[in-house]
């Protein structure tokens, strides 16, 4: 057998040059003399005419010595095997490093894309000022305006520049409740208070003998098992639907009169401790122990999408309340800070704490006409806030232990402040505790004070659910319906009257929502 003289294999078309006598493959000699027209051993002239073919036999190649044995084989298996489990672990490697470079470039275009947004704005509200500077003042100090606005203008750009706008003491710069936000609030409690003049109970109003007959129509099992409890819930009077928040880190949407999970809202790590609708049921609320507040929108399929994320409090989200207006909404944590929202756009305009106190917020509602916020606090206070100013104006030191919740009534007249030793009403014209309600003797904090729509009846649960009869400041409160049955329920949570109190729904800790009043109310009142 030939072996080529120059690679040293045997060759598959072998050929001999006339001048050497040295044997070739003769594709590997062709291309030599193409490019060096000499022989590649010898080093003397070479061409083409120089090569003579030989013939031979068919070439059998002998196979490698770790394919003659099984052995062997397997040898060269597990050898190709490696390569290949290496050669995918760097596709892999580099799948990664491509998608966190991906990830990485996109949100720089994002960041990019709000930082140019927000420069666009603010060099033309400097050219704003620059075309009014010229139309009001001397072209003499024209000169000396233009500069001033650059500068401003320039100055605003590098405030957009950065990713956060951060005040010296290290908390965000929040844009403020602007003037505009302001004067919507003021003609918004100008019309309500004008309304409320003229405003008379509903002649649809469940009666004080109806309210005495209530029973208990159903109870859902709307939350999961291994985390029961309801710690919150909300009713949509327009569309009676109800939202209701629990334990296990879900809210859920249910609709009262085919009984049916309309949606279920996931995505708070931890347990949600507070739901609120919007006036059109679009928009539902929700505050979380993760720290978080949640904005979710209806879809046309009626589900509700997580459309904010809302990340403004540093401890627990207790409690969400919407403004009159259905365009902003307040939040109160436990970490001494209320938000206030645009509804539209979840921008928090202002971020406000007492410097005074050091206590978490426990429980919010906005007063009917809107231009006050009431609070309650860990350290068993109740603090009235004026809106506009964002100023503490009242405080009632009455309770015993963390306020659960508050609620104003219908009026305007009368808040009712739940805490551990019962229940309190206070005249907000005087600014006085004018009655007080303790009926669970220290053995059960009350949980929840609700007023109806009409401000007609008030219910609180802790240990059982109390309805009363609202009154005047001097009259009695007489309770009109207690609901003692209730065993299994552990701790009531939450108390909602339906629309026109044709029904209670009241959420505990055994994860169910019952629903209390009477069969013929609940076939009547659906159109």
């Amino acid at each position: 057998m030939f072996v080529l003289a120059v690679s040293g294999e045997v060759p598959e078309e072998p050929v001999v040059s006339t001048k050497s006598g040295l044997l070739f493959e003769k594709r590997l000699i062709e291309r030599h003399i193409a490019d060096y027209g000499k022989c590649p051993v010898t080093g003397e002239p070479l061409t083409m005419d120089d090569i003579v073919p030989i013939k031979t036999g068919k070439i059998v190649k002998p196979r490698p010595v770790q394919a003659a044995s099984i052995p062997g084989m397997l040898g060269m298996f597990q050898i190709e095997w490696d390569g290949l489990m290496l050669s995918n672990f760097a596709l892999e490697q580099q799948l990664h490093t491509a998608r966190q470079e991906l990830s990485h470039a996109l949100y720089q275009h994002d960041a990019a894309c709000r930082v140019i947004a927000r420069l666009k704005k603010e060099r033309d509200e400097a050219r704003g000022l620059l075309a009014q500077a010229e139309r009001q003042i001397p072209a003499s100090i024209a000169i000396g305006a233009t500069k001033e606005v650059s500068s401003v203008a320039l100055s605003n750009g590098k405030r957009a520049a950065e990713e956060d706008d951060i005040g010296p003491d290290g908390k965000r710069i929040r844009p403020g409740i602007s003037s505009n936000v302001i004067s919507e609030l003021t003609d918004c409690n100008a019309e309500l208070s004008h309304q409320r003049k003229k405003r008379q109970i509903p002649p649809t109003l469940a009666p004080v003998d109806a309210l005495e007959r209530y029973t208990q129509l159903s109870s859902q099992p709307l939350h999961k098992t291994n985390k029961p409890g309801i710690l919150s819930l909300d009713v949509h009077y327009k569309k009676d639907i109800i939202a209701t928040g629990g334990v296990d880190t879900n809210a859920v949407v249910f609709d009262r009169r085919s009984e049916a999970i309309l949606s279920t809202l996931s995505g708070h790590s931890k347990k949600v401790t507070t739901v609120k609708f919007d006036a059109e049921g679009d928009v539902v609320l929700t505050g979380s122990a993760d720290k978080t507040v949640r904005l979710w929108q209806r879809s046309e399929s009626e589900n509700y999408d997580c459309r904010h994320i809302l990340k403004d409090h540093t401890a627990e989200v207790r409690a969400v309340t919407v403004h009159a207006t259905n365009k902003y909404f307040v939040t109160a944590s436990l970490d001494n800070t209320w938000c206030f929202y645009d509804l539209s756009s979840g921008l928090c305009l202002a971020q406000v704490s007492d410097s005074s106190e050091a206590d978490g917020y426990t429980a919010a509602a906005f007063h009917p006409d809107g231009l006050i916020l009431g609070t309650g606090t860990t350290s068993a206070q109740i603090k009235i806030w004026d809106v506009k100013s964002q100023t503490n104006v009242a405080k009632f030191e009455d309770p015993t232990g963390p306020v659960t919740a508050i609620s104003f009534s219908e009026n305007g007249y009368f808040l009712a402040a739940a805490s551990s030793d019962g229940v309190r009403l206070y005249d907000l014209r005087k600014l006085k505790n004018f009655r007080s309600f303790s009926p669970y003797d220290g053995e059960s904090s009350t949980q929840s004070v609700e007023f109806d729509h009409s401000g007609s009846y008030l219910a609180f649960g802790g240990a059982d659910i109390r309805v009363y009869q609202t009154a005047s400041v001097k009259s009695d409160w007489n309770c009109i319906k207690t609901f003692p049955d209730l065993s299994g329920t552990d701790k009531i949570n939450c108390v909602k009257f339906g629309p026109d109190a044709k029904y209670i729904a009241v959420g505990s800790m055994d994860r169910n929502l019952r629903i209390f009043g009477l069969p013929a109310e609940k076939d009547s009142s659906e159109p």
